[in-house]
């Protein structure tokens, strides 16, 4: 029984985003964690559990949170969960760098009377600049447990903290706003009688700002009692006839100066270090396009597309699979096996092995597997976030903002899992036409790759793909943008310490992709080849090719191009594979190789795609969707033959 209770002790981890909050989770939980929705909502929480002397804790890694006044569906997830899960302690990480821009978040958290601990994180990155901090005297203003630490790289301040939450004793304290404040928080927190988990002062704060979800739990607990505080906020808020949210912001600020002054000294910095010099040139649009275009040439272009997709897709599949394998596998079917039916099952065209496993283990892991490697070492850098500083100004133009650099960048990676990151986005709006975008104009790694693999060697095929992929992604957001209704987005984001990706952290990131990414794909090459399978036996396939010829020649297309775009729809990896085949038969010209590539990255959403489309977004948006990106990628390709035959460019 004792046991039982001391596992219900929760951490709770809150902060703003890029602070550290994950890396502090992996160091305190290790490899014993789970990934879920949160009960109601479809923002994913990690919960671990770590031993801290003779106590058992679990662990609660909540979505980056700017203020207990929230804003975006992960700020409102982070709040209920402060508010529902009864937190032994609640952790606050924060960047040293940015502390008195961050500590008025503590305060929230200490005037709400939960148990609140601060990690100042990344110290390295503080001293690296020539910031000193004075943690006894920040933990003595604060009277709260104070640790410094950098987790990151040397997990410098773990056993510091794992003693603090040993030794950890809840206590309160108090910070006095301005008098007036005082008084109006006063007299509405006079008027509640209910019981809250949050103290009433922090609740009449919330109740002065207008917090709907705040308003109604206080309207449940109090009854007949709440008509009296609603009065009595709307009095005060008519009174004072200011903005109180920006007012009581101000206040924080003034409290944290103060709590900061003699803690923060800053020596004189002399040069700056060549890695800040280096992230201003990654977010000033003058020097980080160029930087960008060197990142996608050689991360994407060289390593993905010429060695994943060629060096070693040329070997496993041209070498080990076709001179090797694939005669050893079909002669021993065909020696032992004498029904047809399981002979082409296993072996045929569309053979588990000769079509599936052949797919995806020598055309779609190599490419795969490069591309989580550079995503991987780029991510580590802390790039990312300067790429959505950078991006921020044209993705507004389209209706989204920085934030979206990130599910665009992973839908390079897969589109299905970069759908599913759209829910970080704040609204419906951004949701809907970031989903728009990545079915139409974002190709995944395994079909970009091979895609850049059959383009590279046609000269300007590779640049009429790039360019007409970037021109309907910039057209379709435009238009997306004055039609779909909402409002426009506004943009926060912190910017991390830019530093050389750690060789650990890279190799772990790629093998838990890698695996996550082949035991998600793998059954569905099975499955899709046994459907073709059925298909080709059945003649439902031969019907499907049929059907399609009419749009192969409107395209300027061979009617063998039939049975890749109806592969793309079962995947769109196998797609490009099947205009790869296609390519080393010599069924296709410069043209029609582009045409095709083209038309084939703007075509319908794969089924794994599609299906979680309808899930995040619902049938209505997924159909609408899906008939807006079939008919923009012929109706794209169509023109781009005409324009290319005409104009004689890859003549």
């Amino acid at each position: 029984m004792q046991k039982q209770k001391q596992a219900e002790k929760k951490i709770i981890l809150v902060g703003n985003p890029n602070v550290g909050k994950s890396v502090v989770f992996n160091t305190l939980t290790g490899s014993y964690t789970t990934v879920s929705n949160y009960p109601g909502t479809s923002v994913e929480v990690s919960r671990g559990h770590c031993q801290v002397g003779a106590e058992d804790y679990t662990v609660l890694d909540t979505p980056g949170m700017y203020s207990l006044l929230p804003i975006t569906e992960e700020e409102s997830v982070a709040r209920r969960i402060l508010l529902e899960e009864s937190p032994h302690i609640v952790l606050h990480v924060v960047d040293a760098r940015n502390l008195e821009r961050m500590l008025p978040m503590t305060l929230q958290l200490i005037e709400a009377g939960l148990p609140v601990m601060l990690l100042v994180n990344i110290m390295d990155e503080a001293e690296r600049i020539n910031m000193q901090i004075d943690i006894a005297l920040l933990k003595e203003k604060l009277q709260i447990p104070v640790v410094a630490g950098a987790l990151g790289r040397a997990k410098r301040g773990l056993w510091e903290l794992r003693d603090a939450i040993r030794d950890y004793q809840p206590c309160q304290a108090t910070f006095a706003y301005a008098s007036d404040l005082e008084k109006d928080i006063k007299a509405i927190s006079t008027l509640m009688q209910g019981e809250y988990i949050l103290d009433k002062r922090c609740l009449a704060l919330l109740l002065l700002q207008r917090d709907e979800e705040i308003a109604q739990r206080v309207r449940d607990r109090e009854d007949d009692r709440y008509a009296s505080v609603e009065s009595t906020v709307n009095d005060i808020v008519f009174a004072r006839r200011v903005d109180l949210h920006l007012r009581i912001s101000l206040e924080r600020k003034r409290i944290c100066k103060g709590l900061l002054d003699g803690v923060v000294t800053q020596q004189d910095e002399g040069r700056p270090v060549f890695a800040e010099r280096f992230s201003r040139w990654t977010m000033n649009p003058w020097t980080g396009v160029p930087l960008l275009l060197l990142v996608l040439y050689f991360g994407l272009y060289q390593f993905v597309g010429g060695f994943g997709a060629g060096t070693i897709v040329d070997f496993l599949e041209g070498t080990i699979f076709e001179e090797y394998l694939n005669p050893w596998v079909i002669d021993l079917c065909e020696r032992h096996i004498p029904w047809y039916w399981l002979n082409e099952l296993l072996v045929g065209e569309y053979g588990l092995f000769t079509l599936g496993i052949r797919y995806a283990v020598a055309i779609i892991l190599p490419i795969v597997g490069t591309f989580f490697i550079a995503f991987a070492i780029i991510e580590d850098s802390g790039y990312f976030p300067r790429l959505a500083m950078l991006v921020d100004r044209v993705f507004k133009k389209i209706g989204l903002n920085g934030r979206a650099v990130i599910p665009m960048v992973l839908g390079f990676g897969c589109d299905t899992m970069a759908t599913v990151v759209t829910r970080t986005l704040e609204s419906t709006r951004e949701r809907i036409i970031a989903t728009l975008l990545l079915a139409l104009a974002i190709p995944c790694s395994a079909q970009m790759g091979v895609i850049l693999g059959l383009l590279s060697g046609v000269p300007g095929a590779l640049a009429v793909w790039l360019c007409t992929l970037v021109a309907i992604f910039l057209v379709v957001g435009l238009l997306a943008t004055q039609i779909v209704p909402g409002e426009r987005p506004m943009f926060y984001m912190e910017i991390p310490p830019m530093r050389l990706p750690q060789i650990q952290n890279v190799l772990v990131k790629t093998l838990t992709r890698m695996q996550w990414y082949f035991m998600e794909i793998f059954p569905l090459f099975m499955i899709a080849s046994i459907l073709l399978w059925a298909g080709k036996l059945t003649g439902a396939m031969a019907w499907l090719v049929d059907a399609l010829n009419p749009v192969m020649r409107m395209l300027g297309l061979p009617m063998e191009a039939s049975a890749a775009f109806i592969l793309g729809f079962f995947r769109r990896d196998f797609g490009a594979a099947g205009l790869y085949d296609l390519q080393t038969e010599g069924l296709l010209d410069p043209v029609q190789l582009t045409v095709a590539a083209v038309t084939l990255t703007l075509f319908v959403p794969c089924v794994a795609q599609f299906l979680v489309m309808q899930k995040e977004r619902g049938w209505k948006t997924s159909l609408m969707i899906f008939f807006i990106v079939t008919s923009l990628a012929f109706g794209v390709g169509w023109s781009l033959n005409r324009v290319l035959v005409m104009t004689g460019i890859l003549s």
